[in-house]
C-alpha cells in the first residue's frame, strides 16, 4: 500500500535531487574547510556558495547566515545568545502564549533566571494581540520573539506591523522569528520585515534532517553559548555535516527556483482538501484563519464528538499519515495549548487533526484521504456517546 503523507509539519521526505546532491559529500567530498589544503579550500568555497543560496532566499547577506544542526539549535543560539550579550540594556522579553515550544521553553528558562517575560494573548484565529504588545513595551524591553507561521494552525503573524510598534519605542528592541514552518512557503524578506534574528530548518522543506540556519542581522550582537573548536561556524561550534549542508542548499534551490508555482500548488491542494472535507463530513470546524492569512500548507480541522488520536491511528491503517494537535505537544494526551489559547474547548482540541501538505501531494491522494476519512469519522461517531445522529 502506498503511503500518503500529510505530516510535513513534523518532517518532510528529502527530495530525490537532495539525496543525489549529498552522496558525493558522503563518499569523497567529506572534508571540512581548511586553509592551505586543496580539498579543504574547495570545501570552504562551496560552503560560501551554499550560504549565498540560503541568504538570497531571504534577501540577506551571506555573512549573515550561520549553519546550525537544526531549527531548535538556531533558536537557542539566537535567543540565549542575544539575551546574554545584551542583558546590560534590559531584562524584559515579550512573546506569546501560542509560540513554538523552543521559544516558550527559552522564555521560561530566562524567567527563572531573573528576566521578566510578558506573554501576549491571541484571538480565535491565532493572531497575537497587537494592543497588548503596545502596552507591554517597557524601557527595559530588549527582545520580542514570535513564530512566523504558527506550528499548529498556520496563522501568519503581521511582522511588519509588529516592527512598527517596536520601533515606536525610543530604544532598540530586537525581533527573533522562528520561521521553520513559514520558510519556503511564504515570501520572507528580512529587510522589508525588519527581522533581526531568524531560524530556519532543512527537513521541513524536503531537505535532510539535522541541519538548519540562523539569520543574524549585521550589527546584532550574540553571546557565545556553544564553546568548542570552530569547524563550520563560530556560533555552532564543532562539526556540522557537509553533506547535509549541501542537501539543504539543493532543497532551497528546488523550493525557490519555482517559488510561486510550488506555493501556489500547495495552496490549491489545501483549499481543495478543506472544501472536500467540509462538503463530505458534517460537524467540522476549521481552526485558524481562512485564505492567505494562514500558511498555504496547513489545514487544521476539529471533528466533533470523537478523539483525534483514534482518527490518526485508523487513517494510518489506511496508509495515510496525519497528526493530531501539535507535533511537539501531543505526547501527553493533554489538550493542545495553542488550541486552548484560541478559545477551543477540550473536546475541540482533542478532536483536531492537522494536515500539512507539500508540493509532492496530489489531488488523487486527497480524494482517497477524504473518502477514507469520511468512513473513519462515521464509524468513530457511531461508537461515541457524545454523538446523536438525529
Amino acid at each position: 500500500m502506498k503511503q500518503i503523507y500529510f505530516n510535513n509539519c513534523l518532517t518532510s521526505k528529502p527530495a530525490p535531487e537532495v539525496v543525489e546532491t549529498m552522496i558525493p559529500y558522503l563518499k569523497e567530498k567529506f572534508y571540512f574547510p581548511e586553509n592551505f589544503v586543496s580539498k579543504g579550500s574547495k570545501t570552504a568555497a562551496e560552503l560560501e556558495n551554499f550560504k549565498k543560496i540560503i541568504a538570497d532566499s531571504v534577501v540577506a547577506k551571506p555573512s549573515e547566515i550561520h549553519f546550525t544542526t537544526g531549527g531548535t539549535s538556531a533558536n537557542n543560539l539566537a535567543i540565549k545568545g542575544y539575551l546574554t550579550a545584551n542583558s546590560d540594556k534590559g531584562t524584559h522579553i515579550i512573546c506569546s502564549v501560542i509560540d513554538y515550544p523552543d521559544l516558550l521553553t527559552n522564555a521560561d528558562f530566562f524567567e527563572k533566571s531573573g528576566f521578566n517575560v510578558t506573554y501576549l494573548n491571541a484571538d480565535k484565529e491565532g493572531n497575537i494581540n497587537l494592543e497588548e504588545l503596545k502596552s507591554a513595551i517597557r524601557p527595559e524591553t530588549i527582545l520580542f520573539m514570535t513564530t512566523l507561521a504558527n506550528h499548529v494552525v498556520g496563522t501568519i503573524q503581521p511582522i511588519k506591523e509588529i516592527r512598527k510598534i517596536l520601533d515606536s519605542s525610543n530604544h532598540k528592541i530586537a525581533i527573533h522569528v522562528d520561521a521553520c514552518e513559514a520558510y519556503a512557503r511564504i515570501p520572507i524578506d528580512v529587510n522589508e520585515l525588519g527581522i533581526d534574528l531568524m531560524s530556519i530548518s532543512a527537513h521541513k522543506i524536503h531537505g535532510p534532517q539535522g541541519v538548519g540556519a540562523l539569520y543574524q542581522r549585521s550589527g546584532i550582537r550574540l553571546g557565545q553559548i556553544c564553546h568548542g573548536v570552530t569547524r563550520i561556524d563560530n556560533l555552532e561550534t564543532g562539526g556540522i555535516s557537509i553533506a547535509s549542508i549541501a542537501g539543504f542548499s539543493k532543497a532551497v534551490e528546488l523550493a525557490f527556483n519555482d517559488f510561486k508555482e510550488n506555493t501556489g500548488k500547495i495552496r490549491n491542494l489545501s483549499d481543495y482538501l478543506l472544501k472536500s472535507i467540509e462538503e463530505k463530513i458534517p460537524y467540522t470546524l476549521l481552526n485558524g484563519p481562512q485564505g492567505d492569512k494562514r500558511s498555504p500548507h496547513n489545514v487544521n480541522i476539529s471533528f466533533d464528538f470523537i478523539e483525534g488520536e483514534a482518527i490518526m491511528m485508523m487513517m494510518d491503517m489506511h496508509g495515510v499519515a496525519i497528526s493530531t494537535g501539535s507535533a511537539c505537544a501531543s505526547q501527553g494526551l493533554k489538550p493542545n495549548y495553542v488550541m486552548m489559547a484560541l478559545g477551543r474547548n477540550h473536546e475541540q482540541s482533542h478532536s483536531s487533526m492537522k494536515f500539512t501538505l507539500s508540493r509532492y501531494n496530489t489531488v488523487e491522494e486527497i480524494d482517497y484521504t477524504v473518502e477514507k476519512l469520511a468512513e473513519v469519522v462515521e464509524e468513530l461517531r457511531s461508537r461515541s456517546p457524545l454523538y446523536n445522529k438525529e
